[in-house]
Formats: C-alpha cells, structure tokens, sequence
C-alpha cells in the first residue's frame, strides 16, 4: 500500500513537473510577443519622432531662409560699381546685388544648389575704387535635403505676369524680370518613403522699374 501511494505521489510529481514545462513555455512564448510588440511600438515611435523632429527641422530652415531670400531679392538694386541688380538668372541659381545689412555697399549675393543644399554667397564691395572680389566671397548652406528634381528652385517672370502665364524661357533676359518665384522641396525624412514637404513664395522687385 507504501509503495503504491508512492509510485501515485511519483506519479502526480512528474504530472506537476510536466504541466509547469508546458506553462513557462507559453509564459515565455507570451512574453516573447510582448516584448515583439513593446519593441515595434518604441521603434515606430522613435521614426515617428525623428520625422517630426525633421518636419520642424526643415520648416524652420526653409523660413529663415525664405524670409531672408524675400527682403534681399524684394530691395535689389544696381551694384556699388553701376553693373545692373541682376547677374545671372537660372533655373537653380540666382546671383544680384543688394544692400542686405544697410551700410550702403550693394552685396553681391548668389543662391546655388550645390548637390541637395542651397547654399548662399554672400560678397561685399572692397578697395579704392570698388571691386567684388570673387575670392572674398562668404559661403554659407542654408537649406538642406533638397529633393526638387526637375523642378527649378527659382523661376522668373515679366511684368505681364498675371498670376497664372508660365515662366519667363530659359535663357532668361534678366532685364525683363521682374518677379522671382522660389520653390524648394524638402526631404525630411532620410528613410524610405521619404517625407516631402514644399515650400514658394513669390517675390516682386520694387526697385526694378520698365524703364530701366
């Protein structure tokens, strides 16, 4: 009778052991798809934080910048030395001059899109008599991940612009422009897809008269 009850005792153990097994399994199957879960959730908060951070990132850039871009290209002006306000007028650069800090010397400024950054130039008149000295020229990049393909950062216009007639051709005859319009596309977000965000304004020259 012992030994029964302890064959049954052996018995009713193993059943025990066995049952447990199976329960820290599945405890650990379930945690498994817990921490599965926990993990995506962190990973597509974190992209989620990235592309908003970048969204913020890129928006304040590209209004900086087209505040910046506005005033200038708004007060351009014949140049120190009498050469005329604009330069060069392509579909992503942009060269004229104005008087960007007010000190009466007209700047020589130029926006370029050097690989996916707008980069400025910015070249003040220097010597007796005046000269812009292309070596004096400050580089700074001020727009970045640009992502604009085929489509032109600046784009001109006559004095026929009625708010809906195309752009002036390229080559462009800088002495019939008298409206700029900028347009930026911004990648913010580095990883597939990517997060496109566009930017324009329009800019009217109000020191660029017909008669000119």
């Amino acid at each position: 009778m012992a030994f029964h009850k302890k064959m049954t005792q052996g018995k009713f153990f193993k059943n025990n052991l066995g049952f447990s097994m199976i329960e820290v399994v599945v405890v650990i199957f379930i945690l498994g798809l817990i921490g599965a879960s926990v993990w995506t959730l962190q990973s597509d908060i974190f992209s989620l934080n990235n592309i908003i951070s970048g969204n913020i990132t890129s928006q304040e850039e590209a209004r900086n910048s087209f505040k910046a871009m506005t005033s200038e290209i708004r007060s351009i002006s014949p140049s120190s030395i009498g050469s005329y306000p604009i330069y060069e007028a392509n579909p992503n650069s942009f060269i004229f001059y104005s008087d960007i800090d007010d000190d009466g010397l007209k700047e020589r400024i130029r926006y370029s899109l050097d690989g996916n950054i707008l980069k400025k130039g910015a070249l003040k008149p220097s010597g007796n008599p005046l000269v812009y000295n292309l070596a004096n020229e400050v580089i700074s990049e001020i727009i970045h991940n640009i992502s604009n393909d085929s489509t032109p950062i600046f784009s001109y216009y006559d004095t026929d612009y009625d708010g809906t007639t195309g752009p002036l051709d390229q080559p462009v005859n800088i002495i019939a422009i008298r409206l700029v319009k900028i347009t930026v596309i911004v990648n913010s977000n580095s990883s597939n897809p990517p997060v496109l965000i566009t930017f324009t304004t329009q800019v009217s020259m109000r020191n660029l008269k017909d008669n000119l």
